[in-house]
């Protein structure tokens, strides 16, 4: 089973996203902000990251840059998922390492077709 890292700030936020990715065969843990979500993938590498960009501590931004700079840290795939819109943010979400872009709010059908994209499912 793959396993999928869930880092938000919202806990409403992040159940709904393991309601979704549990439905696609995902093992889910979760992060409420980026230290924590370090922390998990210092342990223990996920499949996935579903990366909140706004988060106290450390945002989206910096766990990506960090998480990348990790042995293996290339391996996990990395769809943000945020409110942020516009095209500065996507490209430098794109160019910190991310794999993909999901706008909140999402759905299922979203988050599968972005999952494909990468090579998830």
């Amino acid at each position: 089973m793959k396993t999928c890292l869930v880092v938000d700030d919202s806990s409403v936020i992040r159940k709904v996203a393991r309601r979704i990715l549990e439905g696609l065969e995902f093992e889910i843990s979760e992060a409420e902000d980026g230290e924590k979500a370090l922390d998990a993938c210092r342990q223990r590498l996920p499949d996935a990251v579903l990366l909140d960009w706004n988060m106290p501590k450390m945002d989206g931004y910096e766990f990506l840059r960090a998480l990348r700079r990790l042995p293996g840290g290339d391996r996990p795939k990395v769809v943000f998922c945020t409110t942020e819109n516009d095209v500065a943010h996507i490209a430098r979400a794109l160019h910190a390492g991310a794999n993909e872009y999901i706008m909140k709010p999402f759905d299922k059908e979203i988050v599968e077709a972005k999952f494909q994209e990468v090579g998830l499912i």
